[in-house]
């Protein structure tokens, strides 16, 4: 690795933790496509009293109190990890089904935890919670269609909030949650946990360091054969998630690929998602699955499949890059985010599977040549992102995912105990959304592109901080 990388992103932040008003250099607001048609993209006036939170750091607690909505496969496993951070603590569970926060409140205390409050019983149990005073912080984790409510609820009960994918699955959710955060003070972020990913933050701080050059495109997504688990009878409460596919034909969850190459690219800071046009293929993976393996009692006999198998989304930005975004959940195949960055003197490839045990191959001149891939194992020791590198060990044994779910729970806590700037803003959390109600869109105009909101109003243009962290102490637990 000898060769000499472009001008570092970092040079350019000049080692700061942040870089609120430095202006990136050459950018600005790109015309829309001639064919974009008209999505509200101008963004709505603020009202009084309403600023921006970007690069509004957290007040500072000493121990952060979380309070969980939503005790499904998810939240239940989350729940373990909130309550495994230092200075975290659980104050208060809920569920509609109250079996499930009695469940959850069990298990914390049977491993020594003080026992959480718990909620139940009615749709509404999460409004009697979020009227307590001991929770600093909501992680929500039910059903997509509950997020956008909850999460402005809990916003207006003066609460910070996490929400599992996606935030919101309507434009005007998405403003209104944006609005909400910036009137409340209060900081909304997805839980975008593939954003913690260890290969993710390597291709990160490759790309800021400039390795890859100026980079030019991303291919990222969400790939996973779902389909026993959609028909499944206990996963999945009430099929909800196979509900979606009768309804809307959309890229529901991309998120987990489209947020790392977004971070890459500083979408937000110093570039911004522009237009997007979307495909989708017929539906016919759920429908030749339940033909084969579902019994004909079965209740999914009755539904129709209209979303498409593969739903793909062609994402501009506003410095003339594109973003590939794909979802596929209804094929079979091996599971892939996808995860690729290319730029003008390399790319790099995840889910390679043979090369690394890692997963992931790169290209990158002059360290390389003969049109031959190389190992990623050695580029991802050199660049590991400083969180992996302190509490990696620690990741792999209190958290899913390959431990990447323990590095967002033990990074937000960390943001919030030391009084920091959150790595994931509200801004970040809508522009990864946006394709849930944009693909709908761009597919019902036989894919013509939409035009993408600017959620930040401006502010992207400038250059700041974001997933790129320097290195910081969790405060000690006293």
């Amino acid at each position: 690795m000898t060769g000499t990388p472009a001008v570092s992103r970092r040079l350019i932040l000049g080692g700061a933790v942040a870089a609120t008003g430095a202006l990136a250099t050459g950018v600005g607001v790109a015309a829309p496509a001639a064919a974009a048609t008209d999505t509200a993209a101008s963004a709505p006036h603020r009202k009084a009293g309403q600023r921006s939170m970007i690069d509004v750091p957290y007040e500072a607690h000493r121990t952060v109190r979380v309070g969980v909505i939503g005790l499904g496969n998810r939240g239940s496993g989350m729940t373990t990890g909130w309550s495994v951070v230092p200075g975290c603590t659980v104050t208060a569970v809920c569920d509609i089904r109250t079996d499930r926060a009695e469940q959850a409140a069990d298990r914390l205390a049977a491993a020594g935890r003080p026992r959480p409050a718990e909620f139940g019983g009615s749709a509404d149990a999460y409004a009697r919670m979020l009227r307590r005073d001991d929770i600093d912080l909501v992680y929500i984790a039910t059903p997509w269609e509950f997020h956008y409510e909850q999460g402005k609820a809990a916003l207006l009960a003066g609460k910070h909030v996490i929400v599992e994918l996606p935030v919101a699955t309507g434009l005007d959710e998405l403003w209104d949650l944006v609005d909400t955060s910036e009137l409340t003070r209060r900081h909304l972020m997805l839980a975008e946990n593939c954003s913690y990913g260890r290969n993710e933050l390597a291709m990160l701080k490759m790309a800021h360091e400039g390795l890859f050059g100026d980079i030019t495109n991303g291919h990222g997504g969400y790939l996973h054969d779902l389909r026993a688990l959609l028909f499944s009878d206990t996963y999945y409460t009430d099929a909800w998630r196979r509900m979606w596919h009768t309804r809307s034909t959309a890229s529901f969850y991309a998120m987990h690929g489209l947020a790392p190459i977004a971070a890459a690219m500083d979408i937000n800071r110093g570039d911004r998602m522009t237009t997007l046009r979307a495909t989708a293929t017929a539906p016919k993976g759920l429908a030749d699955y339940r033909e084969r393996f579902v019994p004909r009692n079965h209740p999914s006999w009755r539904e129709t499949y209209v979303n498409g198998d593969l739903v793909t989304c062609l994402i501009d930005t506003a410095k003339g890059r594109v973003i590939r975004a794909e979802h596929d959940v209804s094929s079979p195949r091996p599971y892939s985010r996808i995860n690729t960055l290319a730029g003008s003197r390399g790319i790099f490839e995840d889910y390679a599977g043979v090369l690394s045990a890692g997963g992931g191959r790169v290209y990158v001149e002059p360290d390389h040549g003969g049109h031959a891939w190389r190992d990623f194992g050695s580029y991802r020791k050199e660049f590991d992102h400083w969180l992996w590198r302190k509490i990696g060990d620690d990741a792999a044994n209190n958290g899913g995912h390959g431990g990447m779910d323990y590095v967002l729970q033990w990074r937000t806590v960390q943001l919030m105990r030391a009084g920091l700037v959150p790595d994931i803003d509200v801004y970040d959390s809508a522009a990864w959304c946006a394709p849930v109600p944009l693909s709908v869109m761009s597919l019902a105009n036989k894919g013509r592109p939409v035009q993408i909101p600017d959620f930040t109003r401006g502010a992207w243009v400038n250059l700041r901080t974001g997933l790129d962290s320097r290195t910081t102490e969790m405060p000690p637990v006293t």
